[in-house]
């Protein structure tokens, strides 16, 4: 597969993603940049963390004006996958390809340590390669980590089966119903606030993340090798 990472001014994950997908997974992968109008020749579409514009207004909220943007929203249309991790997860609720809002912590502390993760739906494309209930740890970095909805949206995440992962032993944010990533009805976006690229190899303290990304790989992949 071929990924897209996405840069924004203010990214500082995207080095990560890029790492994890071409140096741990051995597939391609490129940056391309906010201002960019295509992503013919990509497979998929990784938004990295970090503070895109700054985080000014809410997080996410610039970012989604950017020209990148619509031919993201193209690219889910089309079926292919799309994943957000923290300033990704905020910039996909702000474009309105996954349901809710990410407000500040409840603590209003900014919070940056490793959390337990319950792998709540391991029918995806992108955690077939956990088992279900599976307790994995991935590391948070985040200040409006705070997933919210109203109660309309969250029972249907819940009818849809679209609450992949919730905190397990610690909410360190507030989100509701412990959530830590949903997924869209379709199943091929998909947001997190914690980091499965920061978790690819023992040398970081886990390696539960890599199963995430060959998760992927090995859904969409036999997807391409069809075409």
């Amino acid at each position: 597969m071929k990924f897209a990472v996405i840069v924004f001014p203010g990214s500082n994950c995207d080095m990560d993603l890029l790492w994890a997908v071409k140096n741990i997974l051995g597939e391609e992968a490129e940056y391309v940049r906010h201002d960019a109008e295509s992503l013919a020749g990509f497979d998929g579409v990784l938004i990295p963390g970090g503070f895109s514009y700054g985080d000014y207004l809410r997080c996410g909220a610039i970012a989604r004006f950017s020209k990148i943007i619509s031919e993201i929203i193209r690219f889910a249309d089309e079926g292919k996958p799309v994943f957000g991790t923290c300033n990704g997860f905020q910039i996909l609720t702000e474009a309105g390809l996954l349901p809710g809002a990410l407000l500040r912590n409840e603590s209003l502390h900014f919070v940056c340590k490793p959390v337990q993760l319950n792998v709540v739906n391991n029918q995806t494309n992108f955690t077939s390669d956990y088992q279900k209930d599976e307790i994995i740890q991935l590391p948070v970095a985040h200040g409006e980590g705070n997933y919210y909805c109203d109660e309309s949206t969250l029972e249907k995440l819940k009818a849809n089966h679209q609450i992949v992962f919730t905190y397990a032993d610690e909410n360190p944010n507030g989100s509701i119903e412990n959530i830590a990533g949903i997924i869209n009805e379709k199943g091929n976006v998909l947001g997190m606030m914690p980091h499965p690229e920061r978790a690819v190899e023992s040398l970081l303290g886990s390696e539960d993340g890599l199963r995430f990304f060959q998760s992927i790989v090995k859904n969409y992949g036999k997807v391409r090798a069809n075409v």
